[in-house]
């Protein structure tokens, strides 16, 4: 099974030449080089007219010694003080040049930083976005499922029990489906757990099968009110064959009696996948840095139930301080994998309305 430090060593580092920034990095970064550049060669330059006085005080020592005398004596202060001249000149070019590169590496250090931090902050913007996304579609199957809980045709299916009420039933069902295509398929179940008709029997055998022990119906026969619901998280449903999914239920109730014990359970079994792996896909990740950036959702404990890579879906996702990360609602961390210095952005499900999934969303982007 791959783990998320393999793909960062096995996979090449991307070829970014050509490409085109959208920020300004790239040509700050360009300035602070071409100061550095020019730093240089200014001491260049005034090391080169040292030695040019270093050959003229030269010059002037052996004058000086061929005219002796107080024309010699002249020659020797004037040789002397230009070499003077050039040994100090040559010091505090030298020391410039010094101090100069500290400061252009502590100005490159700081570029780089709010560069870093520029693009911490744009991936945490796009993981929330994505997670509000989930939980604002999540919200309106918790609707849905509670609306359609009140459809007098399901609540005949169970309060007459016939073979023609379940068949209108199912036949009510699969209209809703040809109109809700997020959906796999829209189950009724007894109270004892047997599934009594599906709005896609073509598709799913799901009648007859019992389901008294699956989470979506326990959460669901347990509710004191229509205004409430049951749900199981991300798994390969039975009822639809193994597909990943989602079940949203809701207890069915005597008509006018919305605080009645349950008579059975709808269920809505929605397609995750069709979901999720969509806007993993869509999120906006520049191509130089694809094969190495990640697009994940999370449960709680750190559990990849969606990834741009799919390969990891299933897998608990250990990257050092993403626990530290997990208990703020948003933020971002510079983290080392195989040998990529990376960022791995953050946020928390805020919830939408009266329904939150609890869930994370992750980022993961070479710096």
């Amino acid at each position: 099974m791959p783990t998320l430090t393999d793909s960062f060593s096995a996979t090449k580092s991307p070829d970014t030449s050509g490409t085109k920034s959208n920020d300004g990095y790239d040509t700050l970064s360009r300035i602070v080089g071409e100061l550095d550049v020019l730093m240089g060669n200014a001491v260049q330059e005034i090391h080169g007219l040292n030695e040019r006085a270093r050959m003229l005080s030269f010059n002037a020592k052996i004058e000086a010694g061929r005219a002796g005398g107080a024309v010699g004596a002249a020659f020797g202060v004037v040789a002397r003080a230009m070499q003077e001249l050039s040994e100090t000149t040559s010091h505090v070019a030298d020391g410039l040049r010094a101090e100069t590169r500290e400061q252009i590496r502590a100005l490159q250090s700081t570029v780089e930083q709010i560069a870093t931090e520029m693009q911490g902050e744009r991936l945490v913007d796009m993981a929330l976005t994505n997670i509000d996304l989930i939980d604002r579609n999540l919200y309106e199957r918790t609707c849905d499922v509670r609306w359609w809980a009140t459809d007098s045709a399901i609540i005949d299916a169970l309060v007459q029990g016939d073979p023609e009420s379940r068949q209108y039933a199912s036949r009510r069902m699969g209209v809703i489906l040809d109109a809700y295509t997020v959906y796999f398929d829209l189950v009724i179940a007894d109270r004892q757990g047997r599934i009594v008709c599906n709005g896609r029997p073509n598709l799913f055998r799901s009648e007859g099968q019992w389901h008294d022990s699956a989470t979506w119906f326990q959460s669901a026969i347990k509710t004191t009110s229509v205004n409430q619901f049951g749900f199981e998280g991300v798994h390969d449903s039975p009822l639809v064959g193994g597909k990943g999914s989602l079940v949203y239920s809701c207890g069915i109730r005597p008509p006018g009696q919305p605080n009645a014990p349950c008579l059975g359970v709808l269920g809505v079994v929605f397609d995750w996948k069709g979901l999720s792996q969509t806007i993993v896909e869509k999120t906006k990740i520049s191509d130089p840095l694809l094969p190495k950036s990640h697009v994940a959702i999370l449960d709680e404990s750190g559990k990849v139930l969606a990834d741009i890579k799919k390969s990891f879906i299933g897998q608990t996702l250990t990257i050092p301080g993403l626990k530290s990360l997990f208990q703020q609602p948003r933020g971002f961390a510079v983290q080392q994998l195989a040998d990529e210095r990376v960022i791995v952005a953050h946020a928390q499900s805020p919830g939408f309305e009266t329904f939150s999934t609890g869930w994370h969303s992750v980022i993961i982007e070479p710096v």
